[in-house]
């Protein structure tokens, strides 16, 4: 109020206080109650504008210029606050710039508007999987799995909420599935080993991993996994040595323990790269990454 005040002439508000009965001396707390007025809202203008932001903000997205998109959708969020697809939007931007506590509070806003949408109940499998929430995670995902049963991503994903809470032979079932609908999903075929390893079954997780190999042989991470399981099993170690070694010029993120961790590796597998990594050949490569 204050700030429309001052952009008025003085006789222009001298003028204005005349008309509601006042003088120009009024005190500050009768001057408040001179702007009651408030401009009338075109919501159907409003809510153009903000699906036209929301278009912006997902090109912008694309392009991985998330903190812009964010910027814009968190606008369009105002305009049109009752747009399911635009808080879905604005919920998965914040899940992609790592403020997943954002990402749950704008998806839920979405399911109450919407609970038939399985966009939401995935962005929402995902978003409370980052917070380590993975029973709310699985459930949110078998919730949108029932409205759209085919979705690959979904049973990948969900098969890593049944990982966490170590319900193995679920979470191999769900990467099955995952790989049914896409043959060439070779991160679902990865996990399956990863879970394997943990449960103690070494030759089958290899087996898996070689299988992931078949559909993306250039991949690091099988590669580094079957060459830790063999080191610690004692087959071939030099072969084993060799192995890691291509695998982490490949991509050197894997020497970090952290990183193949949020990689769902197990503790088994963990150790045994650990372990793996101690070697004297290996310590030179991981010196220079």
């Amino acid at each position: 109020m204050n700030q429309l005040i001052s952009r008025l002439t003085r006789p222009a508000l001298a003028t204005l206080l005349a008309l509601f009965g006042c003088s120009w001396t009024a005190r500050a707390v009768d001057a408040q109650a001179l702007l009651p007025y408030t401009l009338p809202l075109d919501e159907e203008r409003l809510t153009a504008t903000g699906l036209n932001l929301a278009q912006e903000a997902a090109q912008l997205a694309q392009f991985q210029q998330y903190d812009e998109a964010l910027a814009r959708i968190q606008l369009a969020a105002q305009l049109a606050p009752q747009d399911p697809q635009i808080l879905t939007l604005l919920g998965s931007l914040h899940l992609q710039v790592g403020d997943s506590a954002a990402a749950i509070t704008a998806l839920e806003n979405a399911k109450a508007i919407n609970s038939d949408d399985p966009v939401i109940w995935f962005s929402l499998g995902s978003a409370y999987f980052s917070e380590a929430k993975y029973l709310q995670a699985a459930n949110a995902l078998e919730k949108g799995l029932s409205l759209e049963p085919s979705n690959s991503g979904a049973h990948f994903d969900l098969g890593n909420a049944y990982y966490k809470l170590n319900r193995y032979q679920k979470a191999i079932e769900q990467y099955e599935t995952a790989v049914s609908y896409d043959e060439l999903f070779w991160p679902a075929i990865n996990n399956i080993g990863l879970v394997l390893y943990e449960m103690g079954e070494v030759e089958p997780s290899i087996k898996q991993w070689e299988r992931s190999l078949e559909v993306a042989e250039a991949e690091p991470e099988p590669t580094l996994a079957i060459a830790a399981a063999r080191y610690a099993a004692n087959i071939n170690r030099p072969a084993a040595i060799e192995a890691a070694t291509i695998a982490l010029e490949r991509d050197s993120r894997y020497a970090d323990l952290e990183f193949l961790a949020d990689n769902l590796w197990g503790a088994r597998l963990i150790s045994a790269t650990e372990a793996m990594f101690g070697t004297p050949g290996l310590q030179e490569v991981l010196s220079g990454l």
